[in-house]
This record gives structure tokens, sequence and C-alpha cells, in this order.
């Protein structure tokens, strides 16, 4: 297993753990899982491929669907807005 693949391993632990924890620290949580998620996912694909890349954004997305679906019921009102 490449480091690259092993980080990607070490963050989606790290997600499940702070899952477990209490509600207070999802949001802030989710703010660094993406911020250090995003590189890795880009190391991923880089060492390993595009496949391993999608796979691992396929798990990253599962892990942040919350944020992933606020964002996009933001983006879906923003452009609802300027259609008027």
């Amino acid at each position: 297993m490449t480091h690259s693949l092993t980080a990607a391993c070490v963050w989606a632990l790290i997600a499940t753990l702070i899952a477990v924890g209490p509600n207070r620290w999802h949001w802030p949580a989710a703010w660094v899982l993406i911020a250090t998620g995003v590189p890795v996912l880009g190391w991923v694909t880089y060492e390993n491929g595009p496949v391993w890349g999608i796979l691992v954004l396929a798990g990253g997305l599962s892990v942040l669907r919350w944020p992933v679906k606020y964002l996009l019921r933001s983006l879906r009102s923003e452009r609802g807005a300027h259609s008027e």
C-alpha cells in the first residue's frame, strides 16, 4: 500500500472517530477534514491513478455527506435566484 493510500485510510479513521464524538465537534471537524482531505485526494490520484482517486473521493463524500448536501442546496438556491 502506498503512503498516500495509508494517509487516506488514516483520514477515514479520524473521520470515523470524530463521528462518534459529541455533536458540537462535527461541523468544526468537517472543515478540518475537508481542508486535509483535498490534498490527500490529490496525492492519492497523482500516485495511484484516477480510479483510486474516484474511489477515495466517493469515500470522502460518504463521510462528509451533510456538508456536501448543504453545498449543493446552496448552489441550487443561488442558481434559482439568478434566473428570476
